[in-house]
């Protein structure tokens, strides 16, 4: 069941990944190719260190690759692009610490306004900075970040006239990733210097 759920989140993870170095390459007009030892291999990758069966590799592919193959080189629906957002908002709510740091309450409060100034749908950032006024980012706790997040969603949901998440079934329905040793928490409370 763990491996499913990491899978999951890696094959998101390659998603976004793509998603991004595509229209990056769009956007600058420049486009790498491939040349010396790095056109061999990827030139970076991720995969498990279990050699039964690997969770997921993820690779960074140079921006002129072929990321799309065979789907239309149009940009993402900005549905598409909510959808990839919330599920990452909503995992990482589903990981956040019972018990929080300092560090780790700032950084989730910092994430959650950079999305209100550097999301790529203009008029979606500017409606969830209101949102955002209206209903304060609450980090006190897992189930205050979980409850606030749901609760966020909902209205945005309703601006949208999408139906909302009953948010006593949020846990149920992005529970905690099982991962081993846990590899899956948060750190974010210590620096290069220790701790903050």
């Amino acid at each position: 069941m763990s491996e499913n759920l990491l899978q999951a989140l890696f094959h998101n993870f390659d998603q976004v990944s793509n998603f991004v170095q595509h229209h990056l390459s769009n956007f600058t007009g420049f486009h790498l190719q491939p040349s010396g030892p790095s056109a061999r291999g990827p030139i970076f990758s991720i995969s498990s260190s279990s050699k039964a069966q690997p969770l997921a590799k993820i690779t960074f592919v140079n921006p002129g690759d072929n990321v799309l193959k065979g789907k239309s080189a149009t940009p993402a629906a900005k549905e598409e692009l909510g959808r990839a957002t919330w599920t990452f908002l909503h995992t990482l709510a589903a990981q956040y610490p019972d018990n929080p740091t300092r560090q780790q309450k700032k950084d989730v409060k910092e994430l959650v306004h950079i999305l209100t100034r550097m999301y790529p749908c203009k008029d979606c950032a500017d409606h969830f900075k209101e949102v955002i006024r209206a209903n304060p980012v609450q980090v006190g706790s897992h189930a205050e970040f979980s409850q606030w997040l749901c609760h966020v969603h909902n209205v945005v949901n309703r601006s949208l006239d999408k139906p909302v998440f009953p948010c006593e079934r949020v846990d149920a329905r992005w529970g905690k990733l099982e991962c081993e040793q846990k590899q899956c928490e948060i750190i974010g409370s210590t620096s290069i210097f220790g701790k903050i």
